[in-house]
Protein backbone atom coordinates (compact mmCIF):
# COMPACT_ATOMS: atom_id res chain seq x y z
CA UNK A 1 0.00 0.00 0.00
CA UNK A 2 2.76 2.45 -0.90
CA UNK A 3 3.13 1.60 2.89
CA UNK A 4 1.27 -1.33 3.22
CA UNK A 5 0.68 0.02 6.63
CA UNK A 6 -1.76 0.24 8.80
CA UNK A 7 -5.16 -1.46 8.67
CA UNK A 8 -8.07 0.10 9.81
CA UNK A 9 -10.94 2.50 8.69
CA UNK A 10 -10.45 6.08 9.85
CA UNK A 11 -13.53 7.67 7.82
CA UNK A 12 -16.87 6.20 9.70
CA UNK A 13 -19.21 6.97 7.82
CA UNK A 14 -20.59 4.25 5.75
CA UNK A 15 -23.50 5.85 3.63
CA UNK A 16 -22.04 7.05 0.17
CA UNK A 17 -22.35 10.73 1.35
CA UNK A 18 -21.94 13.14 4.50
CA UNK A 19 -23.94 16.32 5.48
CA UNK A 20 -22.95 19.57 4.46
CA UNK A 21 -24.11 23.17 3.66
CA UNK A 22 -26.03 23.84 0.62
CA UNK A 23 -23.28 24.65 -2.67
CA UNK A 24 -20.38 22.99 -0.39
CA UNK A 25 -17.69 21.64 -2.26
CA UNK A 26 -18.13 18.28 -3.59
CA UNK A 27 -15.44 15.47 -2.79
CA UNK A 28 -15.25 11.80 -4.28
CA UNK A 29 -12.99 9.90 -1.51
CA UNK A 30 -12.52 6.86 -4.08
CA UNK A 31 -11.24 4.07 -1.82
CA UNK A 32 -8.76 1.19 -1.97
CA UNK A 33 -8.06 -2.22 -1.63
CA UNK A 34 -5.48 -1.10 0.80
CA UNK A 35 -6.59 -0.43 3.89
CA UNK A 36 -3.14 1.83 4.81
CA UNK A 37 -3.72 3.51 1.55
CA UNK A 38 -7.59 4.06 2.81
CA UNK A 39 -6.59 5.33 6.38
CA UNK A 40 -4.95 8.64 4.51
CA UNK A 41 -7.68 8.56 1.67
CA UNK A 42 -10.47 8.84 4.13
CA UNK A 43 -8.03 11.40 6.44
CA UNK A 44 -8.05 13.54 4.13
CA UNK A 45 -11.39 13.90 3.33
CA UNK A 46 -12.52 13.78 6.39
CA UNK A 47 -10.29 17.26 7.18
CA UNK A 48 -12.10 18.22 3.97
CA UNK A 49 -15.61 18.42 5.38
CA UNK A 50 -14.60 19.50 8.93
CA UNK A 51 -12.68 22.45 8.06
CA UNK A 52 -14.64 23.62 4.45
CA UNK A 53 -17.53 22.21 4.93
CA UNK A 54 -17.03 19.81 1.86
CA UNK A 55 -19.97 17.10 0.89
CA UNK A 56 -17.97 13.88 1.25
CA UNK A 57 -19.44 11.35 -1.11
CA UNK A 58 -17.26 7.31 -0.46
CA UNK A 59 -16.97 5.11 -3.69
CA UNK A 60 -15.68 1.39 -2.87
CA UNK A 61 -15.30 0.21 -6.56
CA UNK A 62 -15.13 -3.60 -7.34
CA UNK A 63 -12.81 -4.35 -10.51
CA UNK A 64 -12.83 -7.13 -12.88
CA UNK A 65 -9.72 -8.55 -14.28
CA UNK A 66 -9.06 -5.74 -16.36
CA UNK A 67 -8.60 -3.19 -13.80
CA UNK A 68 -5.26 -3.54 -12.75
CA UNK A 69 -3.31 -3.98 -16.24
CA UNK A 70 -5.10 -1.41 -17.05
CA UNK A 71 -3.29 1.01 -14.69
CA UNK A 72 -0.41 -0.18 -15.25
CA UNK A 73 -0.48 0.41 -18.50
CA UNK A 74 -1.96 4.12 -18.14
CA UNK A 75 -5.10 3.47 -20.27
CA UNK A 76 -8.65 5.97 -19.03
CA UNK A 77 -11.64 4.29 -18.61
CA UNK A 78 -14.02 2.37 -16.70
CA UNK A 79 -13.42 -0.68 -18.56
CA UNK A 80 -11.90 -2.26 -15.53
CA UNK A 81 -14.85 -1.77 -13.54
CA UNK A 82 -17.55 -3.98 -12.18
CA UNK A 83 -21.32 -3.36 -13.62
CA UNK A 84 -22.49 -1.99 -10.56
CA UNK A 85 -19.63 0.40 -9.74
CA UNK A 86 -19.43 1.56 -13.12
CA UNK A 87 -22.98 2.54 -12.65
CA UNK A 88 -22.61 4.10 -9.86
CA UNK A 89 -20.63 6.55 -11.07
CA UNK A 90 -22.65 9.15 -12.30
CA UNK A 91 -23.30 13.11 -12.73
CA UNK A 92 -23.21 15.86 -10.84
CA UNK A 93 -19.18 15.07 -10.92
CA UNK A 94 -17.29 16.30 -7.84
CA UNK A 95 -15.21 19.04 -7.87
CA UNK A 96 -12.01 16.89 -6.30
CA UNK A 97 -11.23 12.94 -6.27
CA UNK A 98 -9.07 11.76 -3.57
CA UNK A 99 -7.97 8.89 -4.24
CA UNK A 100 -4.76 6.21 -4.29
CA UNK A 101 -3.25 3.39 -5.73
CA UNK A 102 -2.58 2.00 -9.38
CA UNK A 103 -5.84 0.14 -10.01
CA UNK A 104 -7.51 3.23 -9.50
CA UNK A 105 -5.70 5.74 -11.84
CA UNK A 106 -7.56 4.67 -15.06
CA UNK A 107 -11.47 5.12 -13.57
CA UNK A 108 -10.26 8.22 -11.29
CA UNK A 109 -8.59 10.28 -14.82
CA UNK A 110 -12.02 8.83 -16.42
CA UNK A 111 -14.51 10.52 -13.68
CA UNK A 112 -12.36 14.12 -15.08
CA UNK A 113 -12.38 13.59 -18.56
CA UNK A 114 -16.28 12.75 -18.21
CA UNK A 115 -16.53 16.07 -16.02
CA UNK A 116 -15.40 18.70 -18.73
CA UNK A 117 -18.65 17.60 -20.36
CA UNK A 118 -20.49 19.76 -17.31
CA UNK A 119 -21.31 23.39 -17.31
CA UNK A 120 -18.78 23.65 -14.15
CA UNK A 121 -14.76 23.19 -14.50
CA UNK A 122 -13.54 19.62 -14.60
CA UNK A 123 -12.83 17.59 -11.57
CA UNK A 124 -9.34 18.06 -10.15
CA UNK A 125 -7.47 15.05 -8.65
CA UNK A 126 -5.79 14.26 -5.41
CA UNK A 127 -3.60 11.18 -5.28
CA UNK A 128 -1.81 10.27 -2.43
CA UNK A 129 1.47 8.50 -2.56
CA UNK A 130 3.10 7.96 -5.79
CA UNK A 131 1.23 7.60 -9.66
CA UNK A 132 2.03 5.14 -12.24
CA UNK A 133 0.84 7.63 -14.53
CA UNK A 134 2.98 10.91 -15.38
CA UNK A 135 2.89 12.90 -11.96
CA UNK A 136 1.60 15.89 -14.54
CA UNK A 137 -1.73 14.54 -15.20
CA UNK A 138 -2.80 14.57 -11.82
CA UNK A 139 -3.92 18.34 -10.24
CA UNK A 140 -2.24 17.31 -6.90
CA UNK A 141 0.25 14.74 -5.80
CA UNK A 142 0.66 14.46 -2.15
CA UNK A 143 3.73 11.89 -1.11
CA UNK A 144 6.02 11.10 1.36
CA UNK A 145 9.94 10.36 1.71
CA UNK A 146 10.04 6.91 0.84
CA UNK A 147 8.74 6.98 -2.27
CA UNK A 148 12.19 9.37 -3.71
CA UNK A 149 9.83 11.81 -6.24
CA UNK A 150 11.46 14.94 -7.31
CA UNK A 151 10.20 18.38 -6.65
CA UNK A 152 7.75 19.31 -9.37
CA UNK A 153 5.07 22.63 -8.99
CA UNK A 154 2.06 19.86 -8.11
CA UNK A 155 4.02 17.46 -5.65
CA UNK A 156 3.77 18.04 -2.06
CA UNK A 157 6.34 16.29 0.16
CA UNK A 158 4.98 15.78 3.30
CA UNK A 159 7.01 13.35 6.30
CA UNK A 160 3.85 11.93 7.10
CA UNK A 161 0.52 10.05 5.71
CA UNK A 162 -2.63 12.07 5.69
CA UNK A 163 -4.91 10.08 8.58
CA UNK A 164 -7.89 11.24 10.96
CA UNK A 165 -5.99 11.11 14.27
CA UNK A 166 -7.25 14.60 15.70
CA UNK A 167 -6.90 16.19 19.39
CA UNK A 168 -10.73 15.75 18.91
CA UNK A 169 -11.01 12.88 18.02
CA UNK A 170 -8.51 11.39 20.66
CA UNK A 171 -10.47 13.24 23.43
CA UNK A 172 -13.41 11.55 21.97
CA UNK A 173 -11.44 7.99 22.11
CA UNK A 174 -10.34 8.33 25.41
CA UNK A 175 -14.14 9.23 27.29
CA UNK A 176 -15.18 6.40 25.15
CA UNK A 177 -12.35 3.42 26.05
CA UNK A 178 -11.61 5.01 29.27
CA UNK A 179 -13.40 2.14 31.66
CA UNK A 180 -12.11 -0.42 29.39
CA UNK A 181 -8.55 0.21 28.64
CA UNK A 182 -7.38 2.62 31.70
CA UNK A 183 -5.65 1.22 34.78
CA UNK A 184 -5.92 3.81 37.67
CA UNK A 185 -2.60 5.46 38.91
CA UNK A 186 -0.76 2.80 35.99
CA UNK A 187 0.79 3.64 32.90
CA UNK A 188 0.23 2.40 30.01
CA UNK A 189 2.01 1.64 26.96
CA UNK A 190 0.62 1.63 23.56
CA UNK A 191 1.66 -0.88 20.75
CA UNK A 192 0.68 -0.70 17.15
CA UNK A 193 2.13 -3.58 15.64
CA UNK A 194 2.07 -3.79 11.66
CA UNK A 195 2.86 -7.28 9.69
CA UNK A 196 5.24 -7.54 6.59
CA UNK A 197 6.38 -4.86 4.14
CA UNK A 198 8.90 -4.76 1.65
CA UNK A 199 11.48 -6.69 2.58
CA UNK A 200 10.54 -6.58 6.27
CA UNK A 201 9.15 -9.37 7.70
CA UNK A 202 7.00 -9.37 11.02
CA UNK A 203 7.56 -13.54 12.34
CA UNK A 204 8.20 -15.42 15.08
CA UNK A 205 11.05 -13.80 15.76
CA UNK A 206 10.80 -9.98 15.97
CA UNK A 207 7.61 -10.91 17.73
CA UNK A 208 9.30 -12.64 20.14
CA UNK A 209 12.15 -9.73 20.28
CA UNK A 210 9.04 -6.91 20.86
CA UNK A 211 7.34 -8.76 23.24
CA UNK A 212 10.80 -9.15 25.33
CA UNK A 213 11.91 -5.29 24.73
CA UNK A 214 7.79 -4.16 25.68
CA UNK A 215 8.27 -6.31 28.62
CA UNK A 216 11.73 -4.16 29.88
CA UNK A 217 9.76 -1.24 29.16
CA UNK A 218 6.71 -1.55 30.84
CA UNK A 219 8.64 -2.83 34.08
CA UNK A 220 11.18 -0.33 34.13
CA UNK A 221 8.18 2.61 34.13
CA UNK A 222 5.61 0.39 35.89
CA UNK A 223 3.68 0.72 33.32
CA UNK A 224 0.66 -1.82 31.29
CA UNK A 225 0.67 -2.54 27.98
CA UNK A 226 -2.10 -2.10 25.61
CA UNK A 227 -1.58 -3.86 22.09
CA UNK A 228 -3.34 -4.00 18.68
CA UNK A 229 -2.22 -5.80 15.95
CA UNK A 230 -3.12 -5.10 12.44
CA UNK A 231 -4.32 -6.66 8.79
CA UNK A 232 -1.16 -7.54 8.45
CA UNK A 233 0.27 -9.47 11.38
CA UNK A 234 0.56 -12.97 11.05
CA UNK A 235 -1.66 -15.06 13.19
CA UNK A 236 1.87 -17.19 14.01
CA UNK A 237 3.54 -14.11 15.24
CA UNK A 238 1.04 -12.34 17.24
CA UNK A 239 0.06 -16.36 19.22
CA UNK A 240 4.32 -15.99 20.10
CA UNK A 241 3.82 -11.95 21.03
CA UNK A 242 0.95 -12.76 23.19
CA UNK A 243 2.86 -15.81 24.85
CA UNK A 244 5.71 -13.84 25.57
CA UNK A 245 4.15 -10.37 26.36
CA UNK A 246 3.56 -10.63 30.42
CA UNK A 247 -0.03 -11.87 31.57
CA UNK A 248 -1.07 -8.30 32.89
CA UNK A 249 -1.19 -7.26 28.70
CA UNK A 250 -4.49 -6.25 26.44
CA UNK A 251 -4.56 -7.53 23.33
CA UNK A 252 -6.58 -6.63 20.57
CA UNK A 253 -7.08 -9.20 17.53
CA UNK A 254 -7.70 -7.37 14.77
CA UNK A 255 -11.14 -8.10 12.53
CA UNK A 256 -12.19 -6.33 9.91
CA UNK A 257 -14.96 -3.65 10.22
CA UNK A 258 -15.63 -4.69 13.86
CA UNK A 259 -16.75 -1.61 15.26
CA UNK A 260 -14.89 -2.01 18.81
CA UNK A 261 -11.52 -1.77 17.43
CA UNK A 262 -9.40 -0.43 20.40
CA UNK A 263 -7.09 1.19 18.14
CA UNK A 264 -8.14 5.05 18.59
CA UNK A 265 -8.86 4.49 22.46
CA UNK A 266 -5.32 3.15 22.45
CA UNK A 267 -3.66 6.05 21.05
CA UNK A 268 -5.39 8.07 23.20
CA UNK A 269 -5.28 6.61 26.56
CA UNK A 270 -1.69 5.46 26.31
CA UNK A 271 1.33 7.45 27.78
CA UNK A 272 4.02 6.63 25.32
CA UNK A 273 3.56 4.48 22.21
CA UNK A 274 5.74 1.34 20.45
CA UNK A 275 5.15 1.14 17.07
CA UNK A 276 6.71 -1.58 14.20
CA UNK A 277 8.88 0.22 11.61
CA UNK A 278 6.88 -1.30 8.71
CA UNK A 279 3.86 1.05 8.99
CA UNK A 280 4.59 4.49 7.76
CA UNK A 281 0.83 5.43 8.87
CA UNK A 282 0.54 3.98 12.24
CA UNK A 283 4.10 6.22 12.76
CA UNK A 284 2.47 9.05 11.32
CA UNK A 285 -0.69 8.31 13.38
CA UNK A 286 1.43 7.85 16.70
CA UNK A 287 3.30 11.42 16.00
CA UNK A 288 0.05 12.83 15.78
CA UNK A 289 -0.92 12.22 19.62
CA UNK A 290 1.79 14.27 20.47
CA UNK A 291 3.41 11.80 22.96
CA UNK A 292 6.72 10.07 22.72
CA UNK A 293 7.18 7.28 20.15
CA UNK A 294 9.35 4.40 20.39
CA UNK A 295 10.22 2.62 16.88
CA UNK A 296 10.87 -1.31 16.73
CA UNK A 297 13.06 -1.85 13.89
CA UNK A 298 12.52 -4.77 12.45
CA UNK A 299 15.68 -4.51 10.30
CA UNK A 300 17.99 -4.08 13.54
CA UNK A 301 21.27 -5.57 12.91
CA UNK A 302 22.85 -8.15 14.52
CA UNK A 303 19.50 -10.08 15.59
CA UNK A 304 17.50 -12.84 13.95
CA UNK A 305 15.41 -11.64 11.30
CA UNK A 306 12.36 -13.31 9.58
CA UNK A 307 12.49 -13.83 5.66
CA UNK A 308 10.31 -15.14 3.04
CA UNK A 309 10.32 -15.36 -0.58
CA UNK A 310 8.24 -12.48 -1.04
CA UNK A 311 11.01 -10.12 0.52
CA UNK A 312 13.55 -11.44 -0.51
CA UNK A 313 12.42 -10.32 -3.66
CA UNK A 314 11.51 -7.14 -3.13
CA UNK A 315 15.47 -6.63 -1.60
CA UNK A 316 16.56 -7.71 -4.75
CA UNK A 317 14.02 -5.34 -6.53
CA UNK A 318 15.40 -2.43 -4.70
CA UNK A 319 18.69 -3.09 -5.41
CA UNK A 320 18.98 -3.63 -9.09
CA UNK A 321 15.49 -2.13 -10.31
CA UNK A 322 14.37 1.54 -11.30
CA UNK A 323 13.45 3.52 -8.11
CA UNK A 324 10.28 4.26 -9.16
CA UNK A 325 9.38 0.06 -8.70
CA UNK A 326 10.01 0.19 -4.82
CA UNK A 327 10.54 2.31 -2.15
CA UNK A 328 12.72 3.08 0.75
CA UNK A 329 11.31 3.22 4.16
CA UNK A 330 14.69 4.16 6.10
CA UNK A 331 14.25 7.34 4.14
CA UNK A 332 11.43 7.97 6.12
CA UNK A 333 12.74 6.32 9.30
CA UNK A 334 15.80 9.18 9.05
CA UNK A 335 13.33 11.85 8.52
CA UNK A 336 11.46 11.15 11.74
CA UNK A 337 14.04 10.65 13.89
CA UNK A 338 15.35 13.79 12.94
CA UNK A 339 12.25 15.94 13.36
CA UNK A 340 12.48 14.63 17.11
CA UNK A 341 9.13 12.84 16.18
CA UNK A 342 10.97 9.34 17.72
CA UNK A 343 13.38 7.46 18.86
CA UNK A 344 14.67 3.40 18.50
CA UNK A 345 12.95 1.33 21.04
CA UNK A 346 15.74 1.34 24.01
CA UNK A 347 16.28 5.06 23.63
CA UNK A 348 14.63 7.35 26.06
CA UNK A 349 11.76 9.17 23.80
CA UNK A 350 10.16 12.46 24.63
CA UNK A 351 6.76 14.33 23.64
CA UNK A 352 7.33 15.72 20.05
CA UNK A 353 4.63 18.64 20.24
CA UNK A 354 1.84 19.48 17.27
CA UNK A 355 4.55 20.26 14.75
CA UNK A 356 3.07 17.09 12.66
CA UNK A 357 0.08 19.21 12.24
CA UNK A 358 1.68 21.68 10.44
CA UNK A 359 2.10 20.28 7.21
CA UNK A 360 -1.26 18.85 7.34
CA UNK A 361 -2.63 22.17 7.23
CA UNK A 362 -0.47 23.15 4.38
CA UNK A 363 -1.66 20.13 2.52
CA UNK A 364 -5.06 21.13 3.58
CA UNK A 365 -4.50 24.83 2.24
CA UNK A 366 -3.15 23.27 -1.33
CA UNK A 367 -5.81 20.96 -1.74
CA UNK A 368 -8.57 23.83 -0.77
CA UNK A 369 -6.68 26.04 -3.47
CA UNK A 370 -8.51 23.68 -6.27
CA UNK A 371 -11.78 23.75 -5.39
CA UNK A 372 -14.00 26.17 -7.32
CA UNK A 373 -14.19 29.79 -5.76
Amino acid sequence: MGDAAADYTVFESSGSSTTARPHAPRIWAVASHRAGENSQIFGLAERLKERLGARVEIHWLRFNALGGPLGLLQRVGPIGLGSESRAALTAPWPDVVVSAGVTNEPVCRWIRDRSRDSRKGATRLVFLGRTWAPRHVFDLVVTTPQYRLPNEPNVVHNLMTQHGVTQARLAAEGARWRTVLDSPDTRRVGVLVGGDSGPHVFGVNSARRLAQEVNALCRQSGAVALVSSSARTRQEALDVLQRTLDPSTFVYRWRPNDPDNPYFGILALADELVVTSDSIAMLSEAAATRKPVHVFDLAKPGVPHDRTLESRAYGAMMAVLPQRLSRDIGLFHAAYFAGGFGVPLGERAASSGPGAEREIDATMARVAALLPR
